[in-house]
This record gives C-alpha cells, structure tokens and sequence, in this order.
C-alpha cells in the first residue's frame, strides 16, 4: 500500500505524489519500489490532487482509491487504504509513503519476507529505529485502523505492541529521509 495522498502543506501545496525525481512524478518510483520489492497488487491512497497525479502518473497495474478526508492527515489515508483492502483476501499489507525516495525494493523486500502470519507485525529499522516500509498482517487491521488518526498513523499501535514488532534492519540498503520542506528538495535533484 503507497499513501500518496498528503497535499505538501510544507511545500507550498505542491502534492508530494508529483514532485518530479529523475524524470518521472515520486508516485511512480514507489510504486516501481512495491512491484519490485516482490508485493503485489499494489494500492495507491490518493488524496491532493487525485485527478492530476492519475493524469500525470502512470499508475497502470494499480488499485487506486481516493481518501476524501486526506486533509485530516496519514491516519485517514491508513483508514482508507486498509478499507480497500478488506475482504480482498490480502494476508497483511506492506505500507510506503510516497515522501521517501530513498527507501527502494530492496528495503521492501526485505519488511516482506518477515511476514509469518496474519497477525505478522514488522518494521524496517535505520540503526535500530524504526521507520518505514511497515508490514502489518491483516489480524491487525482493524485495530490499527481504529486507531490512526490525524498525522500518526500507525505510531501508536506500533508502541503499544513493540514487543510483537519484528524489526528489521535495513540501513545498509535504504535511507529514510522524507520529502517535507522547499530545504528537502534538493534530495530529489542530488539522487
């Protein structure tokens, strides 16, 4: 699952699923990251802009739903992402954000193959802190998603259940940087 839906309040309004790296709009490196990283189907969580990140992306292959309430924060993508997903047959669901172009197919990959079961709950971990991609099984869900709300997310699930959390250390393939302010930018032209 990408959540792409966050409108880049700190970049001016300019949606972070169109910042453009190495050519093409940040969604679609995700994406590519996703498909190959081994998961599949991927679901893209549209928000800001939907209808001009659909134009501008190619998005083919993808599921893609729209969260009316992006503007609450990540916690209303979750939702809506792990809404989609319901009564899919998916087994657990392996999430990207869209704001960080550092974290590859490798670092997916790898968050993918800690899966054991549906109630699976792993991490990538950068020198021990954990980041993202985050894999939760679909035993989960539900109370994951009763619980994201605003621009947590997951956040607090995650520290209530820190020990059932399978880190996994991904520094040496990966960087978890995100795409915030005009100042993070210039990561995009340096990458």
């Amino acid at each position: 699952m990408l959540l792409a839906a966050g409108g880049g309040r700190r970049l001016g309004g300019r949606p972070k699923a169109l910042l453009e790296h190495r050519g093409r709009p940040l969604v679609e490196h995700a994406v590519r990251a996703l498909r190959e990283g081994g998961c599949g189907p991927v679901l893209v969580v549209l928000g800001a802009a939907a209808d001009a990140v659909r134009e501008r992306a190619d998005l083919s292959g993808c599921e893609v739903t729209v969260n009316p309430g992006w503007a609450e924060g990540m916690g209303s993508s979750l939702r809506a992402g792990l809404a989609a997903l319901a009564g899919s047959g998916a087994d657990a669901a392996l999430v990207v954000l869209v704001d960080q172009p550092g974290i590859g197919a490798r670092a997916v990959e790898r968050v993918r193959s800690a899966y054991r079961s549906r109630a699976s709950l792993a991490a990538a971990a950068y020198e021990g802190a954990r980041g993202h991609p985050v894999l939760f099984g679909a035993g989960r869900w539900p109370d994951i998603a009763a619980g994201a709300v605003g621009d947590r997310g997951a956040r607090e699930y995650l520290r209530a259940h820190r020990d059932a959390l399978a880190l996994v250390e991904c520094s040496d393939v990966a960087e978890a940087y995100d795409i915030d302010t005009p100042a993070d930018l210039a990561r995009l032209e340096q990458s």
